[in-house]
């Protein structure tokens, strides 16, 4: 079973490009699953894709940065096939995106290995990427919906009241096993491959033996680093800017459509050596944590996200963030004040404008008000967004996952109780 990969292209829009690459983008939304530029639906392996415009900005020196197409999407391994996939079901779509871009070939028909080309040099990693289940592919949570779907049918085709729950599962499971499309369901769901997880496993183990190496120098450096953190905390401007009503009323009408959202946010990194060497390690560490501890449903207490990223951009000068989470905004920020508010001032603080915090983890976040306000005031417009699932939540998907694993497993009186009840 193949693991997820994102994929990031940022690329600057040439100067008058943007309301013909505007026009562009609305055609896509219109069907974002079978439009006929970029249909996602037809990609294989695509859980979640994005295409998003950054406007012309100006740094903290007053520099200023250009407007920027950004594309985001989250595929199943391997990215060479996925990207090779891209530019096979939607060569001119390609071109008709991204002929608005510098750089992108001008030639007439464009060559497929310059499409490629050009996606490839655009290409940014992340910071941090989150997976919400690694390993869990495309094809298997579709599948997974669909058994619970079937057997739920079966369920529902008498009173099973006053049957025991052996008795009830027993049946499930030979509903499932005479059922010709199901069965796929009668084996374990497979793991991601061998190389892959003796990758992480080796990643696992180098980085705190690295950041032992170091820990004579690290507990050197830390007196010091926390001195400039409270300087840099003292000083730090973080005026109360409530977004007015026309941005918050542009940003939730691209909401709530189906049972899953998406965010989009930049801002800019506090000018500086420091906060910008700050938030690189701060960022480094969290990729470590999610990739290796937060990497099964469950990032920190926070169970509705689907992905995320952070990603550098224009020299780390801005930092941009994207989610695929379940639920209204309200209650997806609301989940992380409560649960994780450190995690959001360690990574969060080093950008401009952030609540004050204390000692990189204190305040910040738990002035909700403020930081409910910093998140709308950079959060950006998402012209195109797509899910492969757009009617599960990751609820939802882990536990069709947790049916299909103990569907034929050993179980006692109570694990049979506790399976049923998933239904």
């Amino acid at each position: 079973m193949p693991h997820q990969v994102p994929l990031t292209v940022i690329a600057t829009i040439k100067p008058g490009q943007r309301d013909s690459l505007d026009e562009t983008l609305a055609r896509m939304r219109a069907d974002v699953a079978q439009n006929d530029v970029i249909p996602f639906g037809k990609l294989p392996g695509l859980h979640f894709a994005r295409l998003l415009i950054l406007d012309e900005a100006k740094d903290v020196e007053d520099r200023t940065i250009p407007e920027q197409l950004v594309f985001l999407a989250d595929f199943d391994a391997p990215l060479d096939d996925r990207l090779r996939e891209l530019t096979m079901i939607a060569p001119t779509g390609i071109d008709q995106i991204f002929t608005h871009c510098e750089e992108y070939p001008d030639e007439h028909p464009v060559a497929p290995r310059n499409r490629v080309a050009f996606l490839r040099g655009h290409m940014v990693n992340p910071a941090a990427n989150y997976v919400n289940t690694v390993g869990l592919a495309l094809p298997q949570i579709r599948q997974e919906a669909h058994l619970r779907d079937a057997i739920e049918a079966f369920l529902d085709e008498r009173d099973w009241s006053g049957s025991p729950p052996e008795q009830t599962r027993a049946a499930i499971q030979a509903f499932v096993r005479n059922e010709p499309t199901l069965g796929w369901a009668l084996r374990p769901a497979d793991p991601p491959g061998l190389c892959f997880r003796l990758k992480e496993l080796a990643h696992s183990v180098a980085v705190p033996l690295g950041l032992l190496i170091v820990s004579p120098g690290t507990l050197l450096a830390l007196p010091f680093w926390a001195v400039l953190l409270r300087i840099h905390e003292g000083t730090d401007q973080a005026p109360f800017v409530r977004p007015d009503d026309a941005r918050i009323q542009k940003l939730a009408s691209l909401e709530d459509h189906i049972v899953q959202n998406q965010f989009s946010a930049a801002g800019l990194v506090k000018p500086g050596w420091f906060r910008r060497t700050t938030a690189s390690i701060v960022l480094y560490l969290v990729y470590w944590g999610i990739r290796h501890l937060y990497n099964h449903a469950n990032l920190a207490g926070v169970k509705t996200i689907h992905f995320a990223r952070w990603i550098f951009i224009d020299s780390k000068r801005r930092l941009i963030f994207a989610s695929n989470y379940d639920g209204s905004l309200e209650s997806y920020m609301d989940d992380f004040i409560d649960k994780v508010a450190w995690g959001l001032n360690a990574v969060f603080s080093n950008g401009m404008d952030y609540p004050k915090t204390s000692w990189l983890v204190r305040d910040g976040a738990s002035d909700e008000m403020a930081f409910k306000y910093f998140l709308r005031t950079h959060q950006m417009p998402t012209q195109v967004w797509y899910s492969g699932y757009p009617d599960l939540t990751a609820i939802n998907i882990e536990n069709n996952a947790q049916i299909r694993a103990g569907l034929f497993k050993s179980m006692g009186a109570r694990e049979t109780e506790a399976w049923l009840r998933r239904f």
